[in-house]
């Protein structure tokens, strides 16, 4: 095997994300907690729950908890749940003694019709009746019913908005990061900032548009000029479709995408493997516009970037079926492995792991190929988009 010409692509592809992707490694992009303004405009926050019960006690308590000064109104949109989801989001706003400012209403949508996505389909269904009973209201904020909001959080999201003008802000909350997930999931985050380089995503000049879709505060008047989530209804990816038509509706409309420190945390468990990659392998081959080349294209970048580095790097001299006798070729595989672990740091130390795992992050790489592999497998086979028992072909 000639590993030099590999390695030196390797090295090059890693140079290149280093120094001219946006500093997206950095995660520097953060929620700073100013005070909320003081006129603190209305809020609707809209969730829609599918089977839910297991945390919607929490989120709800979390929404009727927050310490935004402002008039705060919280709809539930049960989507044919079977667990007693809405009876709990009832059970938390009994137990929570709420403020005259917060409230809450529990309402199902009509049967879901073709074309849409359940998700979106239930956010439709609530965004109508926001409308009714918060027309005055200024934002919006979707959120989902595993999401649970620190008290100041909503606060510190209007007061950016409010400062910077924007449209959209969003925050991509802390992910459970347990069992597997200690593995995966700090690799999951930094594979999305290096696809949506978060810097790029906020520069309103630049030509990224990402949105976190666990917590989204939307300017009302923003997501009425694109029509809505109508305009984008039958897409799994639903956060960025947002925040690509928002920034695609008027070269003046600005959007923020940052990292949650303690500001929002999922409930979602991620301990095992299955959850994962069930959760990656939904939407991936969504994201290859369901094409084989970009899959075979993908497979081979990421064999590039993340497999040959430590291969070549361990293949010095001659040893194991990737052996090689190319000091040259070793050295720049050990650089690009080194470029590697240092672009993961920042993300791994957001997610308080140690420094040595940086050297794990070719094994992630090896395990979301697979993930993508297995997303335009299932879609083949006709079973593509699966989520809560719902199959988006």
């Amino acid at each position: 095997m000639n590993a030099l010409p590999i390695a030196a692509a390797a090295l090059i592809a890693w140079g290149y994300l280093a120094l001219a992707r946006g500093a997206f490694w950095r995660a520097s992009e953060r929620l700073d907690h100013a005070p909320a303004p003081s006129d603190s405009p209305e809020i609707v926050a809209v969730i829609p729950a599918r089977n839910e019960a297991a945390t919607i006690e929490r989120v709800v308590a979390g929404h009727l908890g927050s310490r935004y000064p402002g008039q705060l109104s919280v709809i539930v949109v049960d989507d044919l749940s079977d667990d007693g989801t809405a009876q709990r989001a009832r059970d938390a706003f009994a137990k929570a003694k709420a403020d005259p400012s917060r409230t809450l209403e529990v309402v199902e949508p009509p049967p879901l019709p073709p074309g849409w996505s359940g998700k979106l389909w239930a956010v439709h269904h609530g965004l109508a009746h926001a409308q009714k009973i918060a027309p005055g209201a200024k934002y919006v904020l979707l959120t989902d019913a595993d999401i649970v909001l620190a008290p100041d959080a909503l606060a510190s999201l209007v007061a950016r908005s409010e400062r910077e003008n924007l449209s959209l802000a969003s925050l991509m909350a802390r992910l459970d990061a347990r069992g597997w997930g200690s593995l995966l999931i700090p690799a999951f985050v930094y594979f999305f900032q290096m696809l949506y380089p978060f810097p790029r995503a906020n520069d309103p000049d630049g030509n990224v548009a990402a949105a976190a879709g666990g917590v989204m505060l939307a300017r009302k008047d923003a997501l009425t000029a694109i029509g809505g989530v109508e305009s984008f209804k039958d897409n799994l990816i639903d956060d960025c479709a947002l925040a690509r038509a928002m920034k695609d509706a008027s070269p003046s409309a600005k959007i923020w995408i940052g990292l949650a420190d303690d500001e929002a945390t999922s409930l979602r468990d991620n301990q095992s493997l299955t959850s994962i990659w069930n959760m990656v392998a939904r939407t991936a081959y969504t994201q290859l516009h369901y094409s084989p080349l970009l899959l075979a294209g993908v497979v081979l970048i990421m064999a590039l970037l993340f497999l040959a580095p430590p291969l070549i790097a361990l293949g010095w001299p001659g040893v194991g079926p990737f052996g090689h006798g190319s000091f040259r070729a070793a050295f720049f595989g050990v650089s690009a492995w080194g470029l590697m672990a240092m672009t993961y740091w920042p993300t791994l130390k957001l997610y308080e792991r140690p420094p040595w795992e940086a050297a794990l992050l070719p094994v992630a790489g090896v395990l979301f190929t697979g993930m993508t592999i297995s997303s335009a497998s299932r879609h083949w086979r006709g079973e593509g988009g699966r989520w809560k028992d719902r199959v988006y072909s």
